[in-house]
C-alpha cells in the first residue's frame, strides 16, 4: 500500500460534535489515501475517550505534543472559533499542514493573520467551505459557465440557521455572542458566500442590514432563558462584478416557510437550487435538489444531477462535502496541486463579512478589495 497521509486531530469528541458525525465518517471512506493516527483536546482523558470510542490511534496530552510527532502530517482543528488563531499558530508555526474549519478566524484580522503565516510556512492550509465542492453546486456552476441560462441577470439566496432560533443547545451557546466570531453572517452567511461565488463570480459591492429581534434564546436541556447578544436576521444586496446583482435573506432558527431556497435568474432559463433534507438546510451540509424553469413558461421541474459529480457518502449528508475538501487536500499534497479552498479563500470571504458589518453600522455601500 502506498504511503497515506497521516492525519491528527484537535477537538474530536467520543460521543458528539462536528468532527465525530462529519470528518471520521469522511476519513474512513478515503482510508487508502488518509489515515487518523492522533488526537488532542483539553485534556488528555477526553483524547483517549475518543480513541477508545472511535478505534483511533493515540491520544496525546496536548496540542503541543500532536503538532511535534513526526508521526503527523496534517493537523485538523475542529474546536470553537475563538480558538481557531492559536490552534492553527502552533500548527503552522510546529511545520505541519491544515485543514481548520470555517469561519478561519474570529474576524478578518484573525484571518488575514493566519494566511499570511501559512504563506510563509508554504504549508496547505486548507479551510471548511464545504459548498464549493457539493456535487449540486459544482453542477449549478458548470450549467451556467456553459451558458444553459443564457446572460444571469439575478439571484435571489434565502437561507436560515437553527443555531441562532429559539433554541439553543449547550455547546452552541458560544454563538449566541457575536464577539466569539460564530454568527448567523460569519457561519451561515460565510458558506452562502462561498457556494454564489463559486457559480456566479465574486462579488464586488454590498449594502447589509444587520437586525437582532431575539433577546434571549432556551437552553435545550435545561429551558433555561439565556440572553442573545448577536444579530438573527441578515439581509444584503450585493453586486457581483458581472453587474448581476443579488438578495440575500439569512433567518434565525428554522421558519415555517422558505428554509434554503436560491434562485439563479437567466435571459434563457432560471435555476433553483434547496435543500432535500429540509432538517438541514444549510448549503455547505445538505443534498441539494436543482430545478430549471424555461422562460416564457411557468413552474420549475427537476434536472438529474449527472452521476459523475458525485463521489459518495451521499447517505451521510454531514460528511459527504467534507470528504469532498479531504478529496482535493490530498491531492494538493501528494501531487502540489492548489485545489482545495485555501487560507487566501476564507480571506476573502471575511472580507466580504467583514464589508456587510461595515455597511450596516455605517449605512454606506461598501467596495470589496
Amino acid at each position: 500500500m502506498k504511503d497515506r497521509i497521516r492525519v491528527g486531530i484537535v477537538g474530536l469528541k467520543a460521543e458528539r460534535g462536528w468532527a465525530n458525525v462529519a470528518h471520521i465518517p469522511a476519513l474512513r471512506a478515503l482510508s487508502d489515501d488518509i489515515e487518523v493516527v492522533g488526537v488532542a483536546n483539553t485534556n488528555q482523558a477526553s483524547a483517549e475517550a475518543a480513541v477508545r470510542a472511535l478505534g483511533l490511534g493515540r491520544a496525546y496530552d496536548s496540542v503541543e505534543s500532536l503538532v511535534a510527532s513526526p508521526d503527523i502530517d496534517v493537523v485538523v482543528v475542529t474546536v470553537k472559533v475563538p480558538h481557531h488563531l492559536d490552534l492553527v499558530t502552533k500548527v503552522l508555526e510546529g511545520g505541519k499542514n491544515v485543514y481548520c474549519e470555517w469561519p478561519l478566524g474570529n474576524g478578518l484580522a484573525e484571518a488575514e493573520q493566519l494566511a499570511a503565516l501559512a504563506k510563509r510556512k508554504q504549508a496547505v492550509a486548507v479551510v471548511g467551505t464545504q459548498a464549493v465542492v457539493s456535487p449540486e453546486v459544482q453542477f449549478a456552476r458548470d450549467l451556467v459557465a456553459d451558458g444553459f441560462v443564457g446572460e444571469v441577470r439575478s439571484t435571489t439566496y434565502v437561507g436560515s440557521g437553527f443555531t441562532w432560533g429559539d433554541d439553543v443547545d449547550a455547546g452552541d451557546v458560544y454563538a449566541m455572542d457575536s464577539k466569539n466570531g460564530a454568527t448567523l453572517l460569519s457561519v451561515i452567511g460565510g458558506h452562502a458566500f462561498s457556494a454564489v461565488q463559486r457559480v456566479l463570480g465574486p462579488v464586488s459591492k454590498v449594502n447589509g442590514l444587520l437586525s437582532q429581534r431575539r433577546q434571549t434564546v432556551r437552553l435545550v436541556e435545561t429551558g433555561e432563558a439565556i440572553p442573545m447578544k448577536t444579530p438573527d436576521q441578515v439581509i444584503v444586496a450585493a453586486e457581483f462584478h458581472s453587474g448581476a446583482p443579488m438578495a440575500l435573506q439569512l433567518r434565525g432558527g428554522l421558519p415555517c416557510a422558505t428554509r434554503l431556497m436560491w434562485e439563479i435568474s437567466g435571459s434563457e432559463r432560471d435555476l433553483r437550487i434547496s435543500a432535500k433534507v429540509e432538517e438541514i438546510p444549510v448549503i455547505n451540509i445538505s443534498p441539494l435538489r436543482v430545478e430549471v424553469g424555461k422562460r416564457g413558461e411557468r413552474g420549475f421541474s427537476e434536472i438529474e444531477v449527472p452521476s459523475s459529480y458525485y463521489f459518495g457518502l451521499d447517505d451521510a449528508p454531514a460528511a459527504r462535502n467534507v470528504a469532498g475538501i479531504y478529496r482535493l487536500m490530498i491531492s494538493d499534497i501528494s501531487r502540489g496541486t492548489r485545489d482545495a479552498p485555501s487560507f487566501d479563500d476564507a480571506v476573502g470571504l471575511h472580507r466580504i463579512l467583514d464589508a456587510v458589518e461595515l455597511s450596516s453600522s455605517t449605512g454606506a455601500r461598501q467596495l470589496i478589495g
